[in-house]
């Protein structure tokens, strides 16, 4: 049984330690198990019921009412909710839907939410407010192992599979003769982020070329021999990846020295990191979005 502390609890529904425990106190709502030390801990099934409660919240139902629910009696009122078209939270509805289904390993609600999601808010925002969410809310459950690589690779399979098949269902003849090469230098596995840019870059009518994640330098200089490559774009987010940045991009100049380049990184220092380096940082979607537009 996964266990999950208030803090980290906190972190993941957005509701604080205060309220956690005004809320137990008062109503005896989301009240936490205790250790034998005494000490607080919160399980998946809260989880998901601090969740969805968050969502009746959101749509005026107040915290005395949704306390004296059940989970099946709260569940049913998000989905009437949703299904009213009367919810004017719709992101947190999917965020909830898409935790869920990881917990769960449940590959049918994965589906449903996703395809419902991108059929309501569009795929770019969809990914924006619900994706990216999503997985910045899981990722606390991942950096402190409190849930498990199994449940990570089932939802990060499931959205890849997704994206690629988004890339496929776009892809056209190259339009404006410019190239991209997109990749994950050694040591850097998550792609999704790199993904999504391949399906944007196709929908706009650019070449990609896609190496996807842990891409050897050797591969690199192989490319290089036979392909022209307008841009490149490649993603540092792991500690490994970055302490080898200056490598990686000294690699790019001397493979690619027509091309420009272009870095996604998650680190306050990378700006320090490139400055003698003529690399573009983005630092959110609408920066590539804007680039390739």
């Amino acid at each position: 049984m996964t266990k999950y502390s208030i803090e980290q609890f906190s972190q993941i529904t957005g509701i604080t330690k205060f309220v956690l425990r005004t809320w137990e106190n008062r109503y005896g709502f989301l009240r936490a198990e205790r250790t034998d030390t005494k000490i607080r801990y919160y399980t998946d099934e809260l989880l998901v019921r601090a969740l969805n409660s968050n969502y009746l919240l959101e749509n005026g139902y107040k915290i005395s009412a949704i306390s004296k629910l059940t989970d099946d009696e709260i569940k049913s009122k998000v989905d009437n909710i949703k299904n009213s078209n009367d919810d004017i939270s719709k992101e947190s509805f999917y965020i909830a839907k898409l935790i869920t289904s990881a917990l769960n390993f449940d590959s049918n609600q994965f589906n449903l939410t996703y395809d419902q999601g991108v059929e309501e808010l569009g795929i770019l925002e969809f990914y924006k407010s619900v994706l990216l969410v999503a997985f910045s809310k899981i990722g606390i459950f991942w950096l402190t192992n409190r849930i498990a690589p199994s449940q990570e690779h089932f939802l990060s399979e499931l959205v890849k599979q997704k994206i690629g098949a988004a890339a496929d269902a776009v892809s056209k003849n190259s339009i404006n003769g410019q190239s991209w090469l997109l990749f994950l230098p050694e040591n850097e596995f998550h792609e999704i982020g790199l993904l999504f840019a391949k399906f944007l870059l196709i929908k706009n009518g650019f070449e990609v070329v896609y190496l996807g994640a842990n891409v050897p330098y050797g591969s690199l200089l192989e490319l290089a021999d036979k392909k022209r490559i307008d841009n490149v774009l490649f993603f540092s987010v792991s500690n490994t990846s970055k302490s080898n940045l200056d490598f990686t991009i000294n690699y790019l100049n001397k493979s690619f020295p027509e091309s420009k380049q272009f870095l996604v990184a998650n680190s306050l220092d990378i700006n320090f990191l490139t400055k003698d380096h003529n690399i573009t940082i983005l630092d959110n979607l609408d920066d590539f979005i804007n680039i390739i537009s």
